[in-house]
């Protein structure tokens, strides 16, 4: 089954949803999953070199108060699958094309999962900006993709038009918030839904499935 994941790079949410889509894989075992990860822009007019993430928070949600009250709210769903977000150690919003293109990369060498994973990792955990080029080589590197045909990738602008065409092939499909999931392109959730949700769902989309064969 092919399930498509719609995300942004710099979304706790979909940090929180890509591990609740892995427990809910394991409550299905005889499931057979392949992810392919869509590019969503959550700031599609980001500047390229990002801006300071206390100015940005502050502008998104009004208030330190409220910015506090909502990634404290984030913290602890991430602790249910075991992500220990650091988000004091942010000091940056990047813009996350770049990062994109990182995945789409390393899909090319079958690591658009571990991809994904690194980047929420260095992003949420380590506090790293995901933005900057210097960083996403070294995630490449240590995912094991050669480091100098990603550098002359991510220094020039293949599939930079990609990026932004996913972005929009999204909301032309009604999907304005992430993570959002798509089972055999047939059933479709959004929000970081809790692992029995999305099982459920793979035994609806894996009954469609047979009935058509």
């Amino acid at each position: 089954m092919h399930i498509d994941v719609i995300y942004d790079t710099v979304c706790p949410w979909c940090y929180i949803g890509k591990r609740r889509l892995e427990q809910a894989l394991r409550l299905r075992p005889h499931v057979k999953a392949t992810t392919r990860w869509r590019p969503f822009l959550l700031n599609p007019a980001m500047p390229p070199e990002g801006i300071d993430r206390t100015a940005y928070l502050i502008n998104k949600f009004g208030s330190e108060a409220r910015v506090r009250r909502t990634y404290g709210a984030i913290a602890e769903a991430g602790q249910s699958v075991e992500i220990d977000f650091a988000f004091e150690r942010i000091g940056h919003t990047p813009n996350s094309v770049n990062s994109h293109r990182l995945v789409h990369f390393a899909d090319n060498h079958h690591k658009a999962d571990a991809a994904v994973e690194a980047l929420f990792l260095t992003y949420f955990v380590n506090g790293q900006n995901i933005g900057n080029i210097d960083v996403l080589l070294k995630i490449g590197k240590n995912l094991g993709l050669d480091a100098d045909a990603l550098g002359t990738y991510l220094d020039g602008e293949t599939d930079v038009a990609m990026v932004h065409d996913e972005n929009a092939r999204a909301h032309r499909m009604g999907v304005n918030g992430v993570p959002s999931f798509i089972f055999a392109g047939e059933y479709a959730i959004s929000g970081a839904q809790t692992p029995d949700i999305l099982a459920r769902v793979l035994d609806a989309a894996g009954t469609v499935r047979e009935t058509a064969q």
